[in-house]
């Protein structure tokens, strides 16, 4: 038997992908932002989708860098990821705040973060308007991962990685398990 749920709550039927830090900068500002709304879109040219409501700080940071970071977390580092979530870089330095280490990117002025186990360098292709966030297409310029988690495919092993996919709220799964980031 199904049900019918409330029209609000229908992205937590597809929320379930793996969550992503971005990473931005303009000027002498930077930040960091969890989006679980994420997804390859082009191989060739290597093209990635993110999306990301206007009124995010964030937001205001890649429009006016024409660039963003892309970095893929663990379950390590989800406290920090939640932070980051909850709390605006319009306020606070959330790389001081979580610890998490900037690294210089090559091509972009957005730093990556170290403690994640791949990095993707990218410059904004076009933006489109999508309902209360925008689509913000980027072009990936260059990557970064752990030759420990993959071989020579790419392909991640999940078990020793432990990448994290949002299920909504603090609600969050690895491999293994949910996590309510609440009772870490």
């Amino acid at each position: 038997m199904k049900k019918e749920i409330a029209l609000d709550l229908s992205n937590r039927i597809l929320n379930i992908g793996g969550v992503v830090l971005i990473t931005a900068k303009f000027g002498d500002k930077d930040n960091i932002t969890p989006v679980a709304w994420n997804v390859p879109v082009s191989k060739e040219p290597p093209l990635v989708a993110v999306a990301i409501a206007p009124e995010r700080f964030i937001y205001g940071l890649i429009e006016k860098s024409g660039e963003f970071g892309v970095n893929l977390p663990t379950r390590e580092i989800l406290k920090q990821l939640y932070y980051c979530g909850k709390h605006s870089g319009r306020d606070v330095d959330k790389f001081e705040k979580t610890k998490l280490t900037r690294i210089k990117a090559k091509f972009i002025s957005a730093p990556l973060i170290d403690e994640c186990i791949a990095n993707l360098e990218c410059k904004v292709e076009k933006i489109y308007p999508a309902g209360d966030h925008n689509l913000i297409i980027g072009r990936v310029l260059r990557v970064l991962v752990e030759s420990q988690l993959f071989d020579d495919y790419l392909k991640v092993d999940l078990e020793k990685a432990k990448t994290v996919h949002h299920l909504g709220g603090s609600l969050f799964t690895v491999p293994n398990g949910i996590i309510d980031v609440k009772k870490l």
